[in-house]
């Protein structure tokens, strides 16, 4: 297990503790999943377990701070101007450190208001990329039930082996089939990458 240093006491050294825990967070939640031991994230940040609780109050707290550095790059990929879906799901799904922890998150706690958040700004990121997306979609598909494509994937991805992940991924949007999966849109939009 890889420690993430940081200076242990002293007013100046709570930032630093801070986000020794965030960093021990997102490692934890992608090896072990959103229910990682709170324990195994403060010995990995190499501060007691007091010290993570005077940051953070609840799992949810860590969780949300954990994953908004993965949020931001979600939308900073919208902004970036029409994302295809593809990209959209890829991100999500495998190439974010720790999606599938995210996507466990909003599905287990969905009901807490800052969890609710992190899922507003998700869901307008697939959204948009699903409006934009020329593909052919079966009467009926929504947004939302690209969501519950996305949380299936991340889920099927959050049980693989890490090195097998990207390779379930994959699998796993090509048995979606054409309009949902990937390898369908991407042909009908010229062979995007």
């Amino acid at each position: 297990m890889t420690n993430v240093p940081g200076p242990r006491g002293g007013v100046a050294a709570g930032r630093v503790n801070r986000a020794a825990l965030i960093a021990a967070a997102r490692i934890e939640f992608e090896e072990r999943g959103i229910d990682a031991p709170l324990s195994a994230i403060a010995k990995r940040a190499g501060v007691g377990q007091g010290s993570l609780y005077r940051h953070f109050p609840d799992r949810v707290a860590l969780a949300v701070a954990a994953f908004e550095e993965n949020i931001e790059e979600i939308e900073a990929l919208g902004a970036s101007g029409a994302p295809s879906l593809r990209a959209v799901t890829d991100l999500v799904t495998h190439q974010v450190e720790g999606a599938t922890a995210l996507i466990q998150l909003i599905a287990t706690e969905r009901a807490d208001a800052r969890v609710e958040h992190i899922a507003d700004r998700l869901r307008a990121v697939v959204a948009a990329a699903w409006e934009a997306s020329d593909a052919e979609a079966p009467d009926g598909v929504t947004a939302d039930d690209v969501m519950l494509a996305i949380s299936m994937v991340a889920t099927a991805v959050s049980l693989s082996p890490s090195a097998d992940r990207h390779r379930i991924a994959e699998r796993a949007w090509s048995l979606l089939g054409p309009g949902i999966g990937q390898a369908a849109p991407v042909a009908a939009r010229g062979g995007e990458a």
